[in-house]
C-alpha cells in the first residue's frame, strides 16, 4: 500500500493545546502538513504558532460551529486526531458515576461529535481519523474504570467505522500509548470529581511527548491501523491476548497503590 503524503494536509487535532497535543501540531507542521488546534483551553492555545479555536467538545453546538469555521477558513479537512482527554485515578467503588460520565463525555462522545462533524469532508479527501487510544483501550488498568471503558468504546467506535468506510480510501489509526510525561497526569479527577493529589503509579518509564507524537505521524504516513508504543506497550498487548489472567494480575500488582485511600 502506497504511503500517505503530509505535504500541505490539513490536519485537525484536538486537545492541543496540551503537551502531547502540541507536540503533534509541531511533528505535523515539520511534515509540511498545516495543523489546525481546537482546545477548550483558549489561554494555552494562543501561545501555539497555528490557527487554533476554541471548542467545548462536549458540546454539540460548539464542535458543529468549530468544524464550519475550520471548512470556511481552510476548505477542507485531511486528517483528524482525537486526541483532548480526560482521566481519573479511584476505586471504582469510591467513584461519583459522574466522573465517569464526564470522562466518557470527553474521550469517547467527544471524538465521535469531532469525527461526525469532520467525517464528509475526510472521505471526500480520502483522507484520515486517528485517535489517541491507551493499553486502557484494550486491556484493564486498575483504578480508571471510567477512563478504561472510555478508551474500550473509542476503539470499538473507530473499529466498525473503519470497516464501514472500507473501500473509501479513509484510513482509520488507533495509537495506544503507555504513561506520557505531560502535565496531564496532573490534572487526574479522583473519585470526588477534583482533581486529585493521590500519587501516579506506573509501569515502566514515562514517554517523551515529542516520541509519541512522531509514532502518531508515521502511522498517518504509513496508514497503520493500531500501533502499540513502547515495550510495556506492545508486552501488554501480547500477554493480555494469550494470558489475560497473568496479564491482570501484573498490572494489579504493579497499580496497587491506585486503589489505596488517598487525600483526593
Amino acid at each position: 500500500m502506497q504511503g500517505r503524503s503530509l505535504s500541505d494536509a490539513v490536519v485537525v487535532v484536538t486537545g492541543a493545546a496540551g503537551g502531547l497535543g502540541s507536540s503533534m501540531v509541531s511533528a505535523f507542521a515539520e511534515r509540511g502538513a498545516t495543523p489546525v488546534a481546537i482546545d477548550i483551553d483558549a489561554e494555552n492555545l494562543s501561545h501555539l504558532t497555528c490557527p487554533g479555536f476554541e471548542c467545548d467538545l462536549t458540546d454539540p453546538t460548539s464542535v458543529a460551529s468549530t468544524f464550519e469555521r475550520i471548512l470556511e477558513r481552510f476548505g477542507h479537512i485531511d486528517v483528524l486526531v482525537n486526541n483532548a482527554g480526560l482521566t481519573h485515578r479511584s476505586a471504582f467503588g469510591d467513584t461519583d458515576p459522574d466522573v465517569l460520565r464526564r470522562v466518557m463525555d470527553v474521550n469517547y462522545f467527544g471524538a465521535v461529535l469531532a469525527t461526525k462533524a469532520a467525517l464528509p469532508s475526510i472521505v471526500e479527501r480520502r483522507g484520515a481519523i486517528v485517535a489517541i487510544s491507551s493499553v486502557a483501550g484494550f486491556a484493564p488498568l486498575l483504578g480508571r474504570t471510567g477512563y478504561s471503558a472510555s478508551k474500550h468504546a473509542l476503539q470499538g467506535f473507530l473499529g466498525s467505522l473503519r470497516a464501514e468506510l472500507a473501500g473509501s480510501g479513509v484510513d482509520v489509526s488507533i495509537v495506544a500509548p503507555t504513561f506520557v510525561d505531560t502535565p496531564f497526569r496532573f490534572r487526574t479527577l479522583g473519585g470526588d470529581g477534583l482533581i486529585t493529589n493521590h500519587p501516579q503509579s506506573r509501569v515502566g518509564r514515562m514517554m517523551s511527548p515529542r516520541h509519541v507524537a512522531e509514532t502518531v505521524v508515521r502511522a498517518v504516513e504509513r496508514r497503520r491501523r493500531f500501533v502499540t508504543i513502547g515495550a510495556v506497550g506492545t508486552a501488554s498487548w501480547i500477554l493480555n491476548r494469550i494470558s489475560p489472567r497473568l496479564y491482570e494480575w501484573i498490572m494489579a500488582k504493579g497499580l496497587a497503590s491506585e486503589l489505596e485511600r488517598g487525600n483526593d
